[in-house]
């Protein structure tokens, strides 16, 4: 009766909509926004008042056959803080969203994915949905610049602050307001406000501007980047400890070889491991910086080999035990980043591997690097090669017959050739064609149904999903496939940690991907994790879950078999890296393989294995210090309590606190 309930009062607040998708295009007052993803146009944003207290809100844009469309309402008080609130549509992977919230007589009913709540409420905190149009970011701009202390209570808890407001004169003389905001995300959210008008949201790839300002996007895009690398300089002046000498003491140091040398005393010089010995009671100069370890385990850096980085990814790698990434699709300005990264200007980890991505045209392009013909490919690889990118990753709009053509030439330049199977071809076909490692388990799995499948589409997710489970490992063509990938040295990057969110989460419960530190994580950040993945009912719910299984036994036969597996994640840094080393043990690797994986045979595998990778004498001192012992409980990866890289000195806890995150402990 409950759940009858919610749904009338819920088609009661939302009735005034005839038709979800489609914004009144009779309103004269209507503010209409271009949304613009990945510098192309993918949607729009639209707002407008149906009364003096309510608004409506239109938002949507696509990204390769995904995207949001949400239709919003909203209602104030006199205060300016939400009284009501309706979003119905669909979230991002396509899946249904209907979220309300109705305040009266002191009261509120809400309904989330979380489920439906009641609580007391005056009207002076403000309701943050989970998913909808950018309208939210206005209204709490508005509220914070009208409040005394530049704070404003999120209800039912939480708190967000205004921590910069800049006055801008463009170059056309408009006169505009930067707000810089932090409690809500890891990073401070930025808003571009004319008065009490949000105009602006430029976030990543992701940038919302009113359409009468469209040209001065990249404009304000490059003061924006300004103010964030400022920042995050700042940031890193403070959480940065410069080493000179150091004594790294009763230490168990993890070996090339898998085990543990017990109670040690580490010396680094600088950025060099000076010498490792059994540890004593000799007096040690005041002058040298010692670090009583009591026991703990000390590890090279982590690799993590399937990486999209950004300015501000890099501090969760680094807090998170990863000091080398292979970036495997980015713009060409990569570079700088990486030089930022590496004279700690900002902090982030070392790129031991430039990955340049080429798709062919089509709708459902990246929208990054995209070529009309094989020429256009080959010219893109020989830039990237001029760059000194060492692989190309191929995407799903390549046409198969450009496939052989495109990987003789980066062959030719002595570049490796990874990514998706294009659409319309098998894995097996891609490496015969030239492929030398596969990005994703789901396009392993997609190998032994069709070469008819559009994995342009999210088909590549959903047929992977329901199907995967029936893949038999004893069969002909499954063992015939590895036989190729055996021979033929194929790498496979699995990547299994964004499939477990997509097959196994279930909406309104805290993704099993995530529910370890989900409590540690800002409000935005938290959120994400309840939206259940991809849309399942049913016996949706068994398959999925069959087939995430499905793909950690081929993981791990893989392994048994002696395929090279990539330890990438292809998401949140840190975090999504930890479970994916999780996976692995529970796919059956042992942990002190797992470990060899992220460490010494990531390094081996892009190059880099005489400086980093390991701890020997004469190797660089990318180090990092775990509360516990990994080799007996995997998950004490996630215990990282400081990270060593080029001298610099990093707690974990200082660096998360600086994003918003709680530590560990």
């Amino acid at each position: 009766m409950k759940y009858i309930c919610t749904l009338f009062f819920f088609f009661i607040i939302t009735s005034s909509f005839n038709n979800p998708f489609s914004a009144n295009e009779n309103t004269s007052d209507k503010v209409v926004y271009d949304v613009v993803f990945r510098e192309g146009l993918a949607g729009k944003y639209e707002k407008w008042k149906t009364n003096k207290n309510t608004v409506n809100y239109y938002y949507t844009y696509t990204d390769r056959g995904r995207g949001p469309e949400f239709l919003e309402e909203l209602t104030f008080n006199k205060k300016g803080y939400i009284t009501s609130q309706s979003v119905s549509g669909v979230n991002y992977l396509k899946d249904s969203i209907q979220e309300f919230f109705k305040s009266e007589k002191h009261k509120a009913t809400w309904l989330n994915p979380k489920g439906e709540r009641k609580g007391d409420f005056n009207g002076d905190a403000l309701y943050f949905r989970y998913d909808g149009s950018p309208a939210i970011y206005e209204v709490l701009a508005k509220l914070l610049m009208s409040s005394e202390d530049e704070k404003v209570k999120l209800y039912p808890k939480g708190e967000v602050e205004l921590v910069d407001k800049r006055a801008i004169s463009l170059s056309n003389s408009t006169l505009i307001n930067l707000l810089m905001v932090k409690g809500l995300d890891m990073n401070p959210t930025y808003l571009w406000m004319i008065g009490d008008e949000m105009v602006a949201k430029i976030s990543g790839n992701l940038h919302i501007i009113r359409t009468d300002l469209k040209e001065l996007r990249l404009e304000m895009k490059g003061i924006q980047d300004a103010i964030e690398d400022e920042y995050l300089a700042d940031v890193a002046k403070k959480v940065t400890h410069k080493l000179d000498q150091v004594i790294i003491k009763n230490v168990n140091v993890f070996t090339a070889q898998g085990t543990l040398l017990k109670n040690q005393d580490v010396v680094v010089d600088g950025d060099n491991i000076e010498s490792i010995k059994a540890s004593d009671d000799q007096e040690i100069s005041k002058e040298i910086k010692v670090i009583n370890c009591g026991g703990k385990t000390l590890m090279p850096g982590m690799f993590d080999m399937h990486t999209h980085n950004t300015k501000f990814r890099g501090m969760l790698h680094v807090a998170g035990g990863v000091t080398s990434v292979r970036d495997l699709a980015n713009n060409k300005q990569l570079k700088v980043l990486s030089k930022q990264f590496n004279t700690n200007e900002i902090i982030g980890p070392r790129i031991v591997t430039f990955g340049g991505i080429i798709d062919g045209d089509g709708p459902y392009a990246n929208q990054r690097n995209v070529v009309s013909s094989v020429e256009e490919g080959l010219s893109e690889i020989q830039e990237y090669k001029d760059l000194g990118y060492e692989q190309i990753k191929l995407y799903s709009s390549i046409r198969p017959e450009w496939v052989a053509p495109l990987t003789k030439r980066a062959h030719e330049l002595e570049m490796r050739v990874s990514g998706h199977i294009p659409a319309f071809m098998t894995a097996t076909q891609a490496i015969n064609q030239g492929y030398d490692e596969i990005q994703h388990m789901n396009m392993v799995l997609l190998n032994f149904l069709s070469d008819t499948i559009d994995t342009r589409t999210p088909l590549r997710h959903t047929m992977s999903a329901y199907h995967g489970v029936d893949l038999d490992l004893k069969s002909k063509e499954y063992l015939d496939f590895v036989h190729l990938l055996k021979t033929k040295n194929i790498r496979i990057d699995p990547t299994v940690s964004i499939f477990e969110n997509m097959f196994v989460s279930v909406k309104g419960e805290p993704s099993p991907t995530y529910v370890k530190i989900i409590d540690r994580l800002p409000l935005l950040n938290q959120r994400d994790y309840y939206s259940g993945g991809l849309p399942k009912s049913g016996e949706k719910i068994t398959r999925y879950k069959g087939s995430f299984n499905k793909m950690l036994a081929v993981v791990y036969d893989l392994y048994e078999k002696g395929i090279e597996i990539v330890p990438g994640t292809d998401g949140l840094p840190g975090f999504l890296y930890h479970r994916e080393l999780e996976l692995y043990a529970q796919a059956g690797i042992p942990n002190a393989e797992v470990l060899k994986i992220a460490t010494i045979k990531s390094a081996e595998m892009t190059g880099v294995s005489e400086s980093y990778g390991s701890i020997e004498v004469g190797k660089k001192a990318d180090l990092i210090l775990i509360d516990g012992n990994p080799l007996e409980a995997i998950s004490a990866i996630r215990n990282v309590e400081w990270t060593m890289k080029g001298g610099n000195l990093f707690y974990a806890e200082e660096v998360y606190q600086a994003m918003g995150i709680q530590h560990f402990k």
